[in-house]
């Protein structure tokens, strides 16, 4: 069934396929951690490997602390033209794979990334999943709103 098929209002959960084919067609998504008792939120560009996250970050930040618990990602993208919008998550661990010297982790290095926000992104990070789910559903296009 394709989106032009699914009825206005439509919730459709998304085959595995289905979330990696979305997942690697963008490249900012966010990741979620809770740090010390709070729950956090850090936008990220990203890029993947078959089913794996790939993203940098500066060893001072934050973010730095994600290998030590698990993680959620999650990237989506909404079109009011067209109504459809579509949520992929990946729930998860996280490994840093900055000085790995094996092939693989070398091989996930070779991923291009390219962040939007200034500043070094030293440290590499792959999310390994153990959950990927997505949903796209299906809206009416609503008029645009007037100013005035």
């Amino acid at each position: 069934m394709t989106m032009s098929d699914e009825p206005a209002g439509a919730m459709h959960v998304l085959s595995e396929f289905q979330c990696l084919e979305l997942l690697a067609s963008r490249d900012l998504g966010r990741v979620s951690l809770v740090l010390g008792d709070q729950p956090e939120i850090f936008p990220v560009n990203y890029t993947t490997d078959g089913d794996i996250v790939i993203f940098r970050t500066s060893s001072s930040a934050k973010l730095a602390k994600v290998t030590s618990g698990r993680i959620s990602f999650e990237v989506d993208d909404w079109n009011a033209t067209t109504g459809v919008g579509w949520s992929v998550m990946v729930k998860g661990v996280a490994q840093e794979v900055t000085s790995g010297v094996d092939p693989f982790a070398a091989a996930l290095r070779s991923h291009p990334i390219q962040a939007l926000a200034p500043g070094e992104r030293q440290q590499w990070i792959a999310i390994y999943p153990s959950e990927i789910s997505g949903r796209r559903f299906h809206r009416l296009p609503t008029a645009p709103r007037s100013n005035g």
